[in-house]
């Protein structure tokens, strides 16, 4: 395990231990990677060659495209796209038609099409991301204190919940496996029956015979079943 990996994942599970309202601790690790790659690539990293042609070559998906925007670093988001637009201007001036007419799968539409699909911000995350849901199941592995910290944890959302099975199956032996499952089928579990019962009781808030009864714990319970089935990884 590397350790720029087992601090952050011990940081978030102990926030979310400490406080229920920070939910799926993976969510949590996801926005801070986010946060770091955002701020690396309209700062320290703007003016580096390797990554300019790293962002030359990928561009950036809607998403962060808008995120970068919003971060008020107008010039840093500039310089970013100037070059960035001046090599897709020389990739794209091969003759377009000459090759339609040629060749349906001309470089102009394989580079447009490739373009669409990658982002270099949502790669850099990717790449973090999977070894820190990765070392999750190796500290459930290696650190038997650390079993109590997912146990403590409000709830997983849905896609990383997958994820954690999947890297537990890939990782762990029976016996270890079968740990890990009970132990967060037990979290999802208490959540899910919880967050069944406030959306219900929102709903029948909305029924005249209800509406002098108490809010109880459901006046957020449509943004928590969101955050819980789509995951909360741009969290406003």
């Amino acid at each position: 395990m590397q350790q720029i990996y087992t601090i952050p994942v011990h940081e978030a599970f102990e926030a979310g231990a400490a406080d229920h309202k920070c939910g799926c601790p993976l969510c949590a690790l996801y926005r801070k990677l986010e946060e770091n790659e955002l701020d690396l690539i309209l700062g320290a990293s703007m003016m580096e060659p390797d990554v300019r042609i790293k962002t030359n070559e990928k561009g950036f998906c809607r998403t962060h495209y808008d995120m970068m925007f919003v971060r008020k670093n107008r010039l840093g988001m500039a310089l970013t796209l100037e070059s960035h637009l001046n090599e897709l201007r020389n990739d794209l001036s091969t003759g377009l038609i000459a090759g339609l007419v040629t060749k349906p799968g001309s470089t102009p539409l394989r580079r447009i099409e490739k373009l669409e699909k990658s982002c270099y911000v949502c790669e850099r995350i990717d790449f973090h991301f999977q070894h820190m849901a990765e070392t999750v199941v190796l500290l459930f592995e290696a650190e038997e204190a650390f079993a109590d910290k997912i146990k403590s944890q409000p709830y997983f959302c849905l896609p990383h919940y997958r994820l954690l099975l999947e890297k537990a199956q890939a990782r762990l032996q029976k016996k270890k496996l079968a740990d890990f499952f009970n132990i967060v089928e037990g979290v999802q579990k208490h959540y899910l029956d919880t967050l069944c019962e406030d959306v219900s009781w929102f709903c029948k808030k909305f029924d005249y015979r209800y509406e002098d009864e108490p809010w109880k714990n459901s006046k957020d319970s449509v943004e928590r079943a969101m955050a819980f089935l789509r995951s909360d990884i741009h969290k406003k």
